[in-house]
This record gives structure tokens, C-alpha cells and sequence, in this order.
């Protein structure tokens, strides 16, 4: 089904066409002074030049040609040269009706879908999630579902630290507190225990101590250092360790990503790829990519065209240890290897942005993936306090994630049982539905790489341009079905009718946006599109009600065409809200 403003623009070219100028010159955009009219045309300004003739001259010649268009009610020149539109609310109308019975509202799906890898989790095991890594996983999320919709396939892969330094802390602090434990005896030939030697609560405090021990101990660094390198080098002991950290680190943070609607179709790590590691070296070595600079492994990505200076991409350290570098790298081996991936679509903090240039350009240097495979790193601000530092609790800790979730969801509850009445389990229930909302919402709403103040108080308010006014909206239409069809009317076979008054075809030209803005969100990778066509909708809507008796209106065709509408409106809103990764309760 075309786009809603590729009609409008193609019935303005026929116009610019049957007037004698170029067609192309019709194309159609949004109003910007929607005062005047719902749709303009500039081109009659950019054909002055090509014809050597007055831009109003042309625009007449062209809204003539007009007249008796099913598409456009008026069209009318204006100085210096603009055509200002309004469509014929029947075009409208149709078009919507066409939307309602079309699969996914009529977007059209990819002719060869790509197949899309999403790297987007990057927690570390042993450690608990904290508000740091909560965009990743909500945009990452919004990303991948987003791409989904629109027909493409998608693999979303968390992509763990699990295999460098912060395991070391962790096995070198449990020796300091525990020596006699047998996985640092040497000469033990017996099976380890099969119960961790930790509960996750105890892993929770002892990474953080080991940490700031690291900092401030330059020897225990070192054994930390050590320690690392002996796990990456198989000694026994520390692999039995490893595992117990995984087997109670990974259903923590299943639990935690749970609470937030996000799911990795992949549980893979840095780990995954350490036997593949060896060979890619040895190639990048035989076919002269790389080479040893002070003992280091390297690769160098500096381009000529290059305006600041790149560093070379560091493959192994001088005592033959991997890096990040390394493991990513391996790890897109994996991927063209087991997935042949046309996509990989990397989230992480925009700090990291330097990093991803050299790492593509090695990948691609070393032919790690063909010319055709794009590589993308989307870096996102910041999450702050409303002191603009980085979020923080009020001690001044780093904030658990858990802690996060809980806070917004005690927020909720509380204003949803200040007025109005109900059970203890289903407002709790609710409130943690709406309170999802307040923290996807309030994250995507903000362009990916843009820092933004996480404000609790605006952020659960049930006015604005929030997660629970999206929600509120959505039950409103619920609540509004539920009672005509409570009263014996039929919600089935319902047709939308031509717009009765302007805030009707306000809604209704909403409405038709759907498919460009999902298509634009997809290409771009821009969550925040869909929560400001959200927004706009949402606005939309509540003018079209607050002025139109819904419920109680005697003409049935009427009451019909409302229905119809609103039940688009709906399935509309909670597809959008699906691809942002929360849903809408049936009350609040």
C-alpha cells in the first residue's frame, strides 16, 4: 500500500505535468502553517528559475490544473509561489478504510529482507545491572522490534562481558577471603563442587570490593591481571569459577532484563568466541594486516582522507592477552560464519564511538566481513539526574537497576490508588504496566545520542508528552468501546466515514502518517520517531473526543464511522507502543 504523501505528491505531479512543467516538481510535505492548510507544495519557487517565470505565475497555472481532483478539496496559490492544500475528507476516509483491512496497516515489506543482527545487552557477569545500562536495552529493544515489524529478520544477542578483567577481581578476591578453596589448589584431581562457592547477592558485593581494591593496590591488580590471563588460558580451577559465576549471574540478569521486557533471541559472550580467536591472529598475521609494534599485535585503520589521527587497532596485547578488540572482532567471525548477517547494529554509550570506527574499519581492512555487510554503531547520551550529572541514588551510589524499577513502580502505585478504588493485587499489577511505560517512554521519546534528564515526577505524570498519558489514551478508547458495546452496539464491520468536523480529520490525517513514520523509524533506527508520531496521535485523539459525543450520538451511521475510527486509533497506538517494548492495561 503506498505511503499517504507519496498519493498526495503523485496527484501534485500530474498536476505540474498536465500545467507543461516538470513533474517533479510536485512533491507534497507537511504543512507548516497548518492555519492555512493541511498540506503545501513548494516547487513552483524552485521551477522559477528553470522556466524564467514568476513562482506565483506558475503555482496558478498549476492548482487550475486541480480543479475536479478526487484527492484535493482545494488547492489554492499563494504569494510568492506556495500551493496550499486541503484534502477531500472522502480521499481521507478511504484511505484509512483501505489501512484498517491491510496487514500491518498497509506498510509495504521489503521486496529481500535483510537479516539484522542487534548487539545491545553488553552487561557484565558478576555484576548487578545498574541504570547504566538501562538505554542499551530499551533502545536496543525498540531497534530490534522496530526492524521486526517492518518485515525484516532480526536476531537481538546480549553479547556479555564475560571473560576479561572483572572475572579476574572476582576469582582473586574469592582467594584472598577463601584460599582453601580447592579451585586454587594447584595439584586438585577431584570434581569441583556443582554449587557455587557464592550466593548472587554475595557476587553483588564482592566484584564492587575487589574493584576498588584494584584501584587502590597496584599488587592486587596485578593478581587480578594474572588471574585473568590463567582463566583465558584454561587452568582448571579458575574455568570450575568461571562457570559458577555464569550459572548464578546469567538468571539474574534473565530476571532483570525480564522486568523490562527485553529478550535476546542469543545468551552468547565474550567467551564464545575464544577458540576462534587463535585462528583469525594467525590469518591476520599470514596475509600482513597485522603486525607486532612494542610487542603489540596491531592492525592499522588509518585512512588517508583521515582529518584526526586513528590509533591502530590493538589484536593482542605484549604478553599475548586479547582485548576487546579481539573478542569483537572474533565475535563478528561467528556471526558472518553462522549467520552471514547483511546488518550488525551495535548500542553502547557515544563515548565509545572512536572505538567502533577503528573496529569496523579493521573488520572490513582484514575482510572479516564482505563489502555488501553494513556495520552500524548507534551511541547514545547519557541518562542524568535533574542535576544534569549522570543518575545517581540519593547517596550518591551508582543506582541498581532493580532499585530504579522499584522506585517507578512504587511512584505509580501510589498515584493510581490516591484516587480511585481498587484491588491491592490489580493496582500493583497496574502499576507496574504503567510504570514500564514511564521508563521506555521517557527514554525513547529522546533522539538515541541526545544526553536527557531522567525526572521521575514528569516522567510518571499522566499529563504531557509521557508514557502513562499514552497509555491513558488507549484505556480512554478501551473504556469507550467497552460501554457502547456494554449497551448492545456492535463494534464489527464498522466503516470510517468522511471527516464531520476539523478535529475528526485532524485525527484521521494522523492516522495516515503511520506507514512513512514507521518505514523512516526503521531505516534510521529512531525509536523517538514513533513515540512523537505517538504523542501527536495521542493529542489528536483527545481533541477529536473532548468536542464529540461518542457514546450517547442517535445517528447510527455516525456512530458507525466513530467506531471504526476508534478502534484504528487503538490498534494503531498499541502497535506503536509494542514496537517501543511496553503494552497498555485494559483500566486504569
Amino acid at each position: 500500500m503506498k505511503k499517504f504523501l507519496d498519493l498526495i505528491s503523485e496527484e501534485m505531479q500530474n498536476a505540474f505535468g498536465a500545467a507543461g512543467y516538470d513533474a517533479s516538481l510536485g512533491k507534497v510535505t507537511l504543512s507548516n502553517r497548518p492555519d492555512l492548510c493541511e498540506y503545501q507544495c513548494n516547487g513552483a519557487m524552485a521551477g522559477a528559475k528553470l522556466y524564467k517565470k514568476a513562482p506565483l505565475m506558475i503555482a496558478r497555472d498549476v492548482a487550475e490544473k486541480c480543479g475536479g481532483s478526487q484527492v484535493f478539496a482545494s488547492v489554492e496559490a499563494a504569494a510568492p509561489g506556495f500551493l496550499n492544500i486541503k484534502l477531500r475528507e472522502a480521499f481521507v476516509a478511504g484511505y484509512l478504510n483501505h489501512m484498517g483491512t491491510s496487514p500491518k496497516f498497509g506498510l509495504e515489506m521489503p521486496e529481500k529482507p535483510m537479516k539484522i543482527i542487534v548487539d545491545y545487552g553488553g552487561a557484565n557477569v558478576a555484576k548487578s545491572l545498574h541504570v547504566g545500562h538501562l538505554r542499551s536495552a530499551i533502545i536496543g529493544e525498540s531497534v530490534k522490534r522496530i526492524a521486526r515489524y517492518a518485515g525484516y529478520e532480526v536476531i537481538g544477542d546480549i553479547h556479555m562481558g564475560d571473560w576479561g578483567l572483572q572475572i579476574g577481581l572476582v576469582i582473586t578476591e574469592l582467594q584472598e577471603r577463601d584460599p582453601s578453596l580447592p579451585y586454587f589448589d594447584e595439584s586438585f584431581q577431584g570434581e569441583y563442587p556443582t554449587k557455587a562457592p557464592f550466593t548472587i547477592a554475595e557476587l553483588g558485593e564482592i566484584y564492587p570490593t575487589a574493584s576498588e581494591k584494584s584501584k587502590a593496590d597496584e599488587a592486587y591488580k596485578e593478581r587480578a591481571l594474572e588471574a585473568t590471563t590463567k582463566l583465558q588460558k584454561g587452568v582448571r580451577g579458575y574455568r570450575a569459577l568461571w562457570r559458577h559465576i555464569m550459572d548464578v549471574s546469567v538468571p539474574d540478569l534473565k530476571k532483570n532484563y525480564h522486568s523490562l521486557q527485553v529478550d535476546f533471541d542469543l545468551w552468547k559472550g565474550e567467551s564464545d568466541v575464544q577458540e576462534l580467536i587463535p585462528g583469525m591472529v594467525e590469518y591476520m598475521k599470514k596475509e600482513g594486516y597485522a603486525y607486532y609494534s612494542d610487542g603489540a599485535l596491531v592492525v592499522d585503520v588509518k585512512e588517508e582522507t583521515d582529518t584526526k589521527e586513528i590509533p591502530p587497532c590493538m589484536i593482542l596485547k605484549s604478553d599475548g592477552a586479547s582485548l576487546y578488540f579481539t573478542t569483537d572482532l572474533a565475535t563478528i567471525v561467528e556471526r558472518m560464519e553462522d549467520y552471514h548477517p547483511d546488518k550488525i547494529i551495535y548500542l553502547t554509550d557515544k563515548r565509545q564511538e572512536l572505538y567502533f570506527e577503528q573496529m569496523f574499519r579493521c573488520a572490513r581492512k582484514t575482510k572479516l566481513v564482505v563489502p555488501e555487510t553494513e556495520l552500524l554503531h548507534i551511541g547514545f547520551g547519557t541518562m542524568n539526574g535533574k542535576d544534569g550529572k549522570p543518575f545517581k541514588t540519593r547517596q550518591g551510589g551508582v543506582m541498581s537497576l532493580s532499585l530504579l524499577v522499584k522506585e517507578i513502580n512504587d511512584e505509580m502505585y501510589r498515584k493510581i490508588t490516591e484516587n480511585r478504588q481498587m484491588e491491592e493485587q490489580e493496582a500493583s499489577d497496574i502499576a507496574k504496566v504503567v510504570a514500564l511505560s514511564a521508563i521506555k517512554y521517557g527514554d525513547l521519546s529522546n533522539q538515541a545520542s541526545k544526553d536527557y534528564i531522567f525526572d521521575i515526577d514528569k516522567f510518571t505524570s499522566f499529563e504531557g508528552d509521557t508514557g502513562p498519558y499514552i497509555l491513558y489514551t488507549i484505556v480512554r478508547i478501551k473504556s469507550i468501546l467497552s460501554k457502547i458495546r456494554e449497551q448492545g452496539g456492535s463494534l464489527e464491520g464498522a466503516a470510517i466515514r468522511e471527516a464531520g468536523s476539523l478535529a475528526e480529520k485532524g485525527l484521521m490525517l494522523e492516522l495516515a502518517g503511520f506507514n512513512s513514520m514507521m518505514e523512516s523509524a526503521c531505516q534510521e533506527s529512531a525509536p523517538h520517531k514513533v513515540c512523537a508520531f505517538i504523542y501527536s496521535l495521542a493529542n489528536a485523539f483527545n481533541r477529536f473526543y473532548h468536542e464529540t459525543k461518542i457514546v450517547s450520538e442517535e445517528d447510527a451511521e455516525k456512530k458507525s464511522g466513530w467506531i471504526a475510527l476508534l478502534i484504528l486509533t487503538r490498534d494503531i497506538l498499541e502497535t506503536c507502543i509494542d514496537v517501543l517494548g511496553f503494552a497498555a492495561p485494559e483500566r486504569m
